[in-house]
């Protein structure tokens, strides 16, 4: 990276190394201060000291208490969201459909029980953030065009139900992903070991997409096998 592009220190701007360091340990601090407080009781002095800076340092970065929050939310959207693009569309995974959808949920749901207390004010907020509704909104919106078109391309190869919508099926199972860990890690309706819930979480997803078998064994013949390693 370039001086230049680390010189400048306008707020919500390119900055220093020093600023942008500084920049993440105030939403480091402000994610723990909303875990602890809530988004309401959450003050502005609160995130400041714990970021070990004074009251006006922290309006040399952001605007107010809700651009921070929005800010925190969309950093863990973003590492709930990895798994779709980094394993289930990785195209160069020689894993079977049905072992990258494990593999998926697998990382989701560890990424969501470990934020399970961020995620709970993340969740409230939305109720009534217009903005932070929307940031959601438009993440499951680009969510659910990434697993419409692994649905058309498991079509496509007769690994899924042809008689599917992808857009419905696709609005169905990211809905499922997202309210049932919210469920079983933040309202505790659940309790279940977390190999059995992402294994059921798994099947039914599997289950969903009317997946064919695409794991064959040993004995299966090269047609099979390489069926089997199809990219999505």
């Amino acid at each position: 990276m370039s001086t230049a592009a680390l010189d400048s220190d306008k707020p919500n701007g390119p900055r220093s190394r020093k600023g942008v360091e500084t920049r993440a340990r105030l939403l480091h601090a402000a994610k723990e201060t909303f875990e602890e407080s809530g988004f309401l009781d959450a003050r502005i002095s609160d995130i400041a000291k714990r970021a070990g800076l004074s009251h006006g340092s922290f309006y040399h970065y952001f605007e107010s208490k809700e651009e921070i929050f929005r800010e925190v939310a969309k950093g863990i959207e973003d590492q709930l969201s990895a798994p779709l693009d980094n394993v289930i569309l990785d195209h160069s995974s020689a894993a079977t459909p049905h072992q990258r959808i494990e593999q998926a949920m697998r990382l989701h749901m560890a990424t969501y029980q470990r934020e399970a207390r961020i995620m709970r004010v993340i969740e409230q907020v939305s109720r009534y953030d217009d903005h932070v509704k929307a940031a959601r909104l438009e993440w499951h919106r680009l969510y659910s065009e990434g697993v419409e078109e692994a649905i058309r391309q498991l079509q496509r190869h007769g690994l899924a139900d042809s008689d599917l919508d992808p857009v419905i099926a696709a609005a169905v199972l990211g809905s499922m992903t997202s309210r049932f860990p919210e469920m079983w890690f933040v309202e505790g309706a659940l309790d279940c070991s977390f190999e059995r819930g992402v294994e059921q979480l798994t099947r039914v997803f599997v289950n969903a997409l009317g997946l064919s078998d695409d794991a064959p064994g040993p004995g299966a013949n090269a047609k099979a096998r390489a069926r089997s390693r199809l990219q999505l």
